[in-house]
C-alpha cells in the first residue's frame, strides 16, 4: 500500500512528496543520444545458448575430435567405404545442431512472452519496456514483486521495501529511502517507489556476476553427469587398445601397414559411444519443443529431468490451487461499527495502494472510492504496505473533520492475540473454505515495530477463493505417481485446509499451523512428511520446509507465483512459476507455465520420463557395443589373431543394430517412472550382455580360422564373424525394445531384414566384403548366436528381477 497524491476527483488527498515533474523521465532526444552512444542495458539473454555455441557444442566434442582423426587416417590409407562413420558423425553433428537451433528458436519466442517489462517513465508518462531498451538515466516503477533490472539510484519511496537475499545472502527485507541504491537481481516484498538507472548494460550485469553462479544454480543432470563419466573411462581404455591393436596387427600378424592402420581403426571406432551424446542433446531439444507448444518455458533444459526425478511437490495455495483472482462475498461490522463507515475505509484504503494484491484488489472492486466517500474528503498520511511477513498493511486517515485515525487490514490469527473471541467466527468461515481479512483500528503509529498489537477489530471482510478447475486432476495425477503434494501456504491453515479438501489431496483434514512447527530441521522435516497442509507459513520458513524435505533425500518442487515463494524456489530442486507471477519468480524458476496453467505439469513430467526412460535404454545399446568391442579388441590382442573387422563391417552393425533404432527409441513414449542410479544401472545391462556378445563372437571368428584357409580365407572369417555378431546384436536390441508395440517389432524386424538384403545383393557384398562361404561355418555361427541370445535372456531376467 502506497500514499495517496492528491486528486480532487477521488477526494484523497496524499502526502507532500517530490514533485513528479522533476521525476518526469528522460525525453525522447535524451534516449536517443544514449542509445547513440551504446548506453542501452544490452546485456546476456538467459533462456538459452547462442547459435555460436550451438554449433560449437556440436562440432568441437571430444569424440568428433576423436573419430576425426581417425576418419582423416581412414582417407589416406583408403579406401573411403572404410570411412563410412566418418559420414555418420557429420550427419549426427548435423542433426544435434539443427535439433538444438529449433529448441533454441522456440525457447527464445517463449521467452519474448513471459519476458518482464518494467514500467519505465520517459516524457512523464510510465510504459512497459524491454528490458533490453533501458537506457543509462531512465527512471524505472517499482511494486511488489518487481526485480530490479539494472543497478540504481532510488528517486521515489512510499514504503518501499527491497529483498537482496539473492545477492547478498540477508534474508531481512530492506527498507529503501531517496538517495539509497538498489542493485540488479534483487526485488520488491512491499511498497512502490521508483529509480534512476546508475548502470546498465555489460557494467551492471558485470557488478552482480559473481552473484549470479550462486542465485542461478544449473540443475543437476543425473544423465548428463553420468554419460560424461562413462565416456571419460571409454577415452582412457581407447589408448592402450589402440596400442595394443596397432602392434598386433603391425609386428605380429605382419600385415601391410595400411591393413594394419584399417584393423586398428575398426578396432577404436566401435568403442565410441558417439550417438549417445547427440541422441541425449536431441532428447532434451525434442522436449523443450514439445513442452513449447504447451506454453511452458523451461529456462534449464536438465529441468525437464530434473521435475520427473521428483518426489515431493511443494504447492503455494494462492495462485497455483486457486486462481488470481477473489471476490469479496460478506462483509461482518464488529463492535457496533456502521457498515457504511466501514465501507468508507476500506475504500479509502483500496485507493491509496496503486497496484494492489489479489486480495486488496478484490476489496477495490466492491467498494469501489467513488461511490463511498460522497463528496467528502480523506487525507492517506501514511501508509504501510503488505508484506508476506507481516500479513497485515496499514494507513493512517485523516477523516473530515480533521479526526485521524491508524487503521490495519491483515491476517485476523495475527493481529488478534489467541483464544479473542472473533477468532472462533473466523475459523469457522476459514473450514469453508472462506479466506478472512480482519480491519483493525490501532492506536499505536505505523513506525511502531508492535502496530499490529492491542488492535480494536472492526470488521470481517470475507473472501471467496476460486479454484483451478484442473486442480483437482493435476492432484490426483500425482498421487498415482507416488508424488506427495505438500500445500505451503501463508494463509489461514483451516482455510487453506478447507480448500486442498475441496481438491480431495490426502491429509487436507488436518491442516497445520506452521507457527507450531518446531525450528530444528529434524523435526520439522517429519511434521512435513506427515502432514500435507501447512499455513500461515512465512518466505523464510517456506525455504526451511524445502531444505528440511532435501535433508531427508527427497528431490524437492516448489510451485509460486509470488515474491514470498522466492527463496523456496530458489532452493528448490526444481522451481515451478505461473507465468503470471512475480517478476522474481520467474527470474529463479526453472520452469515457467506461460499460460498459468497448474495441469502442465504432468505434461514436464511426462516429457522428463520420456527422456530419462529413452537415454537409459539406448544408452543400453551404445555401452554393450563399447564393452564388446573393447573386449574383442584385447582378445585379439592375447591370441595374436588378426583384427576380424573392418571399419565398413562395424559401421553396418552399429547402424543397423544402435543407430537406426536408438533414434527411434529415445524420441518414442516412455511412461515408465524415473530411477536413480543412471551409470550403475546402465553397467549392470551393459558389461554383461558386452561379455556374452564379445566372448560369442570371438569364439565364433576362432572357429571359422579353422574353417577357411588360403586366399580369401580373411574376408570369409570376418563374415561369419560378422553374422555372427549381428544376430546376438540383435538380440540386444530385442531385449531393450521392450515392452513391444507393433512399431518396435516392425522396427527391430526392418533391422534384421536389411542386413539380408546386404547378404543377397552383390554390389552391396562387394562394398562391405561380406560373402558367406560354405554351410558349416555360418550355420556354426547361428548355433552359436542362439546359444549366446539364450544366456543374454537369462541374464536379462535376472537383471529385471533384481532392483537396479
Amino acid at each position: 500500500m502506497t500514499n495517496g497524491t492528491d486528486d480532487a476527483e477521488t477526494g484523497v488527498v496524499g502526502p507532500d512528496r517530490r514533485s513528479r515533474a522533476a521525476l518526469r523521465g528522460l525525453t525522447s532526444a535524451q534516449v536517443a543520444e544514449r542509445v547513440a552512444r551504446g548506453e542501452v542495458n544490452d546485456v546476456p539473454v538467459r533462456s538459452s545458448r547462442s547459435a555460436a555455441d550451438i554449433i560449437r557444442g556440436n562440432v568441437f566434442t571430444r569424440f568428433n575430435a576423436i573419430l576425426g582423426v581417425l576418419f582423416l587416417i581412414i582417407l589416406v590409407v583408403g579406401p573411403l567405404r572404410d570411412g563410412l562413420f566418418g559420414f555418420v558423425i557429420i550427419a549426427n553433428t548435423f542433426i544435434g545442431i539443427i535439433q538444438e537451433l529449433r529448441a533454441k528458436q522456440t525457447l527464445d519466442s517463449l521467452a519474448l512472452i513471459g519476458e518482464a517489462r518494467p514500467m519505465v517513465r520517459r516524457d512523464g508518462i510510465a510504459a512497459p519496456l524491454s528490458t533490453s531498451q533501458i537506457v543509462l538515466g531512465d527512471v524505472i516503477e517499482l511494486g511488489p514483486g518487481d526485480k530490479c533490472a539494472v543497478d540504481g539510484e532510488v528517486v521515489e519511496a512510499d514504503g518501499l521495501e527491497i529483498d537482496e537475499s539473492l545477492l547478498t545472502g540477508e534474508a531481512d527485507p530492506v527498507l529503501k529511502e531517496p538517495g539509497d541504491p538498489v542493485m540488479s537481481g534483487s526485488f520488491v516484498v512491499a511498497g512502490g517507489g521508483a529509480f534512476t538507472a546508475t548502470k546498465v548494460g555489460r557494467e551492471a550485469y558485470a557488478a552482480a556476476l559473481a552473484e549470479e553462479a550462486s542465485r542461478f544454480t544449473l540443475v543437476h543432470s543425473e544423465l548428463r553427469s553420468g554419460i560424461s563419466q562413462i565416456l571419460k573411462y571409454v577415452t582412457w581404455m581407447m589408448i592402450p587398445v589402440a596400442i595394443g591393436l596397432i602392434i598386433s596387427q603391425l609386428y605380429v600378424q605382419q600385415h601391410d601397414w595400411r591393413e594394419a592402420v584399417r584393423r586398428m581403426v575398426g578396432g577404436i571406432v566401435p568403442m565410441v559411444p558417439e550417438g549417445l551424446v547427440l541422441l541425449t542433446s536431441v532428447a532434451f531439444a525434442i522436449g523443450v519443443i514439445r513442452l513449447g507448444r504447451k506454453q511452458c518455458l523451461v529456462q534449464e533444459l536438465p529441468a525437464i529431468e530434473g521435475l520427473a526425478r521428483v518426489n515431493v511437490v511443494c504447492l503455494d495455495k494462492t495462485g497455483t490451487l486457486t486462481e488470481g483472482g477473489m471476490d469479496v462475498t460478506e462483509l461482518r461490522t464488529l463492535g457496533g461499527a456502521e457498515e457504511a463507515y466501514v465501507r468508507r475505509v476500506l475504500a479509502v484504503l483500496g485507493s491509496a495502494d496503486p497496484r494492489p494484491n489479489a486480495s486488496l484488489q478484490a476489496i477495490v472492486d466492491a467498494y469501489p472510492l467513488d461511490g463511498e466517500l460522497n463528496g467528502e474528503r480523506w487525507r492517506c498520511t501514511r501508509a504501510l504496505p503488505f508484506s508476506s511477513a507481516r500479513k497485515y498493511s496499514g494507513a493512517t486517515l485523516e477523516e473530515p473533520g480533521d479526526t485521524g485515525s491508524t487503521w490495519l487490514l491483515g491476517a485476523p490469527d495475527v493481529l488478534l492475540p489467541p483464544g479473542h473471541p472473533e477468532l472462533a467466527e473466523v475459523d469457522a468461515l476459514g473450514a469453508q473454505g472462506l479466506r478472512v481479512l480482519l480491519l483493525a483500528r490501532t492506536t499505536r503509529g505505523l513506525d511502531d515495530p508492535v502496530v499490529g498489537s492491542d488492535v480494536t477489530p472492526t470488521a470481517l471482510v470475507v473472501l471467496e477463493q476460486r479454484l483451478r478447475g484442473d486442480a483437482a486432476d493435476t492432484l490426483r495425477y500425482f498421487a498415482r505417481q507416488e508424488v506427495a503434494a505438500k500445500v505451503i501456504s501463508g494463509d489461514n491453515a483451516v482455510s487453506v485446509g478447507a480448500v486442498a479438501a475441496k481438491l480431495e489431496l490426502p491429509g487436507a483434514q488436518h491442516p497445520v499451523d506452521a507457527r507450531r512447527l518446531p525450528p530444528e530441521r529434524d523435526a520439522m522435516a517429519a511434521a512435513l512428511e506427515s502432514g500435507s497442509v501447512f499455513g500461515r507459513v512465512t518466505p523464510q520458513q517456506k525455504r526451511d520446509m524445502v531444505g528440511a524435505l532435501q535433508s531427508r533425500g527427497h528431490n524437492v518442487a516448489m510451485t509460486g507465483d509470488g515474491v514470498n515463494d522466492v527463496l523456496a524456489l530458489k532452493d528448490a530442486d526444481i522451481g515451478v512459476s505461473m507465468g503470471s507471477g512475480s517478476e522474481a519468480t520467474r527470474a529463479v524458476a526453472q520452469i515457467v507455465l506461460l499460460d498459468n496453467s497448474f495441469s502442465s505439469l504432468p505434461s514436464v513430467v511426462a516429457e522428463g520420463r520420456r527422456v530419462i526412460g529413452n537415454i537409459t535404454r539406448v544408452s543400453n545399446l551404445f555401452l554393450t557395443k563399447t564393452v564388446y568391442s573393447v573386449l574383442v579388441a584385447l582378445l585379439v590382442v592375447i591370441w595374436r589373431v588378426p583384427y576380424p573387422f573392418l571399419p565398413r563391417h562395424l559401421t553396418l552393425l552399429s547402424s543397423l543394430t544402435i543407430g537406426v533404432p536408438a533414434f527411434f527409441l529415445a524420441l518414442a513414449p516412455n511412461t515408465e517412472r524415473a530411477k536413480l542410479h543412471f551409470v550403475r544401472r546402465v553397467m549392470r545391462f551393459a558389461l554383461p550382455m558386452g561379455i556374452v556378445t564379445g566372448v560369442a563372437t570371438f569364439a565364433c571368428y576362432l572357429m571359422a580360422r579353422h574353417c577357411y584357409a588360403g586366399a580369401g580365407a580373411l574376408a570369409a572369417e570376418t563374415s561369419v564373424a560378422t553374422l555372427t555378431l549381428f544376430l546376438i546384436s540383435m538380440w540386444v536390441l530385442a531385449i531393450v525394445a521392450r515392452p513391444y508395440t507393433w512399431w518396435r517389432v516392425l522396427l527391430v524386424a526392418a533391422m534384421g531384414l536389411a542386413f539380408v538384403v546386404v547378404l543377397a545383393t552383390p554390389r552391396l557384398q562387394t562394398f562391405f566384403t561380406l560373402k558367406l562361404v560354405g554351410a558349416q561355418a555360418p550355420w556354426t555361427a547361428v548355433a552359436i548366436a542362439v546359444v549366446a541370445a539364450a544366456v543374454l535372456e537369462a541374464i536379462w531376467r535376472w537383471i529385471d528381477r533384481r532392483p537396479a
